[in-house]
């Protein structure tokens, strides 16, 4: 999708027009807690940009973990005045937003606990389910009559929605070999790697073999760039720590995504933890909540996969500072 025929917020008229604006409330969850609502504060701003611009309503749809087109019983504590819909879709979702109040804000329901939002998903049973195409149009024509004009502030939902592996950031790995002194490739991803250079036992962990086969290339690349790989473990241990905070310590600036170990548990957070104290500063904004570090981080995506995507396209420049 080019974005060359999109226009920002601030160049759209929304005066006396119904906005239906995706968000993304995705937001990381321990139980029925939040543990991070950075994303839910980082759509505040394109909000009340609306409300104050005249728009008649704000309308935002989001989703929320993967239900699977499954639907499940969700209650949500809101500050102010939200009207909360009991679905995102369908006759008296569409008679809500038909009409609303002047300066109302409505919050559908979780897109995903239709089949149709992603095209696929399981019933309650756990069967594969399919969405058809009627189903998809269906569920399409429905939104659209809820807004009059749409607006994205959803970046972390901007992108495919599988998981990342190996292979899927080759181009991002390539790309930055070209740009960047040192390179740490932790958690998940790492096993892919140790597994081909070092013929480590990896068990049940993470394993890519399609990315497996470019690794050996990418080190290749490394080497002759000059660029420095730093691998660890399931967690960083106290030499990896170090290695990790050697290579920190020397960089003038650093792009950080995704942890160096499994820190939701805190038995493998230590690494993180060490490297997060180094730096001073999607899960890595969730890391800096849990240690409190967000105002030592110049910049928190809150889509981690979005902007790699920027990286591997090559669709912005490096920042310096």
């Amino acid at each position: 999708m080019s974005l060359s025929t999109k226009l920002t917020l601030d160049k759209v008229d929304v005066n006396g027009k119904r906005v239906i604006m995706r968000v993304d409330f995705n937001v990381p969850m321990a139980g029925k807690q939040i543990t991070n609502n950075q994303r839910i504060k980082a759509a505040v701003p394109s909000i009340k940009h609306c409300l104050d611009k005249g728009a008649k309503a704000v309308v935002l749809m989001s989703h929320l973990g993967r239900p699977d087109g499954t639907p499940c019983p969700r209650s949500t504590p809101w500050s102010r005045d939200v009207a909360f819909l009991k679905d995102c879709v369908g006759p008296e979702v569409e008679a809500a937003c038909a009409d609303p109040a002047p300066g109302s804000v409505i919050l559908l329901e979780n897109l995903r606990f239709h089949v149709a939002e992603e095209g696929k998903g399981k019933d309650a049973a756990g069967n594969k389910t399919k969405a058809s195409q009627a189903e998809i149009d269906s569920f399409r024509a429905s939104l659209s009559k809820l807004g009059d004009v749409y607006v994205n502030d959803a970046f972390g939902t901007a992108h495919r929605a599988h998981r990342a592996k190996v292979k899927d950031k080759i181009q991002l790995i390539n790309n930055m070999l070209d740009q960047v002194n040192e390179m740490i490739i932790g958690g998940g991803m790492a096993f892919t790697f140790l597994k081909v250079l070092n013929n480590m036992e990896i068990g049940t962990s993470l394993y890519d073999e399609e990315g497996a086969k470019i690794v050996k290339d990418l080190m290749a690349k490394a080497e002759k760039n000059g660029v420095k790989i730093n691998l660890p473990g399931l967690d960083c241990g106290p030499e990896s720590s170090k290695a990790f905070a050697d290579a920190v310590g020397r960089a003038k600036q650093i792009v950080w995504n995704g942890p160096v170990g499994v820190f939701e548990w805190d038995s493998f957070a230590h690494g993180t933890k060490n490297l997060m104290d180094k730096v001073g500063g999607a899960d890595t904004a969730t890391c800096c909540v849990k240690w409190d570090t967000e105002d030592k981080v110049s910049h928190v995506s809150t889509g981690a996969e979005p902007a790699w995507s920027c990286w591997r396209e090559k669709s912005f420049q490096v920042w310096t500072p």
